[in-house]
């Protein structure tokens, strides 16, 4: 199995929007509406040209299977906020989320030289902390009802890694990714 990140490009367009509105991808989003494409658009254009924001593809085995990227890049603080999701339900629970979260890192800290990356995960998103804390995140945020979605608030749970918790934490990732059979050597950002 092969995992890696390219940059996304404007023809995926239409495959993200209808990613962003799968049932499946939108249960983890803060918006519950469904996103126009006009809507779609603007989001796509800064997405492509902001200089503070990276998004990517994920690539499993040369196909699409959903997206990573960074947001609020600050390079004079040096941090960063981190989204990823997989819309593919064939690419879930086969240890690929953790390749795309150790191929981010590896970029934010390593080739972007940050000192922090940052994330915000509905509370009832189980799953998506439990891998950011598995990577070394740790807790730091706890903001009661902090979204309105579905009728209701939501909780959510902010989590941050700093540059030498990475260094700290990589060494125990990378043998399971290993463990896992990944091929560190392909978990990369493409061209």
């Amino acid at each position: 199995m092969s995992v890696m990140l390219r940059p996304m490009r404007l023809e995926d367009g239409a495959q993200v929007l209808a990613w962003r509105n799968t049932p499946a991808v939108a249960a983890s989003m803060y918006t519950d509406h469904a996103i126009t494409p006009a809507e779609h658009d603007g989001w796509l254009q800064a997405a492509l040209h902001r200089d503070d924001r990276r998004y990517w593809i994920v690539v499993v085995d040369g196909a699409p299977a959903g997206v990573a990227n960074l947001a609020g890049i600050d390079r004079r603080n040096r941090r960063c906020e981190l989204g990823h999701y997989l819309a593919d339900p064939s690419a879930r629970g086969r240890g690929i989320g953790a390749a795309v979260e150790y191929i981010v890192l590896q970029q934010v800290f390593e080739t972007f030289q940050l000192n922090k990356l940052w994330c915000e995960v509905l509370a009832g998103n189980e799953a998506a902390w439990r891998l950011h804390e598995g990577f070394g995140f740790t807790r730091e945020a706890h903001l009661r009802a902090h979204i309105w979605k579905e009728g209701r608030f939501w909780d959510v749970i902010g989590l941050g890694i700093l540059a030498s918790d990475w260094a700290a934490a990589r060494p125990a990732c990378q043998a399971r990714l290993i463990a896992k059979g990944h091929d560190l050597s392909t978990l990369i950002v493409a061209d």
